[in-house]
């Protein structure tokens, strides 16, 4: 994703770092010395192979995440001028007796940058991503609100989270300047997105929700699609549960010897291969699992035509239709 804010700063990056991690526990209570420390290896490790945009969401193990990596910042002096700061907004938590509830708003929203720029002790974000979207929410009140955050250079750029292509047009009809990102669920494991149009017209395609459309309205307008859980939380790297994950695992190690690599770098190729310029987030906390993700960072997805089908046929299980 390529981000130039006002300053004229601009930072282009294949893989993208996400917090959700950082922060200890997911619990109101108070994070650590430590939990800083574990957000301070993590950030350098991702600096370490490439990584300079780093995502988060105001929800983050309750706001810990971007107050630790708001004291890392603080801790070193030219990183926030180094990096892309993404943050999310427009998810509530449970709290007493409310529910979780989705909450897009326009003086919400207002009020959470505020408090996200607070935790992560910086002047403005680059990106701010609306997490999910909310049914009662009124899109002339949520479109006022950006364009106020952005007149005031709170904010630089905004994008989507978990949205369809309809309702990121409703959006950009509204705002006077271009949505750049749609964070979606895409991986080796999760495969609606991709699946949804291939399947289209076979029972097994009738089993997909995913959006048709969505994925070529964001090529056609220049929105980069961001791919959360792009690394199928381990199912393919360690933490295989079905025979279809243990082949996939095992096509992966091969390929990864084959080419001098990883599998979780060959695991995120397969994501970076494809034409629509999908830029994963990893969200392990873990230095060692983020720096096996060097390649994909650094280099282009090294996958031939096959190779890439031999992987999705392999994550399926079965044949294609």
């Amino acid at each position: 994703m390529t981000i130039t804010n006002e300053a004229g700063a601009g930072q282009d990056g294949r893989v993208l770092y996400g917090c959700m991690g950082l922060g200890g526990s997911w619990d109101p209570l108070p994070y650590a010395p430590g939990d800083v420390d574990v957000a301070e290896a993590a950030v350098h490790a991702a600096l370490d192979i490439g990584i300079t945009v780093f995502d988060h969401a105001d929800i983050y193990r309750h706001g810990k995440a971007e107050a630790v990596f708001g004291e890392v910042l603080a801790r070193t002096p030219g990183l926030r001028e180094r990096i892309v700061l993404q943050t999310k907004c427009g998810i509530r938590l449970p709290d007493g007796d409310r529910p979780g509830l989705y909450d897009l708003r326009g003086a919400g929203i207002v009020r959470r940058v505020e408090e996200s720029l607070t935790r992560l002790r910086t002047d403005s974000v680059d990106v701010l991503l609306l997490h999910r979207p909310d049914p009662l929410a009124d899109p002339d009140d949520t479109a006022s609100a950006l364009m106020s955050l952005h007149r005031q250079g709170l904010v630089h750029a905004f994008g989507v989270s978990n949205m369809g292509a309809a309702q990121i047009a409703a959006l950009q009809a509204r705002l006077d300047v271009p949505l750049v990102a749609n964070q979606l669920e895409m991986s080796l494991h999760s495969r609606a997105w991709v699946e949804a149009g291939v399947l289209l017209n076979t029972p097994e395609g009738a089993a997909h929700g995913f959006p048709f459309g969505t994925l070529e309205h964001c090529r056609e307008h220049g929105i980069r699609l961001q791919a959360w859980g792009a690394l199928a939380r381990g199912r393919f790297t360690g933490g295989q549960r079905t025979p279809a994950e243990h082949a996939t695992a095992e096509l992966l190690a091969d390929l990864a010897r084959r080419k001098d690599s990883t599998p979780e770098s060959v695991l995120l190729w397969w994501l970076t291969r494809h034409p629509a310029g999908i830029a994963p987030v990893i969200g392990t906390a873990r230095p060692d699992r983020i720096r096996a993700c060097r390649d994909a960072s650094l280099r282009a997805p090294d996958l031939t035509h096959e190779e890439w089908y031999a992987l999705w046929t392999a994550a399926r299980g079965v044949p294609l239709p």
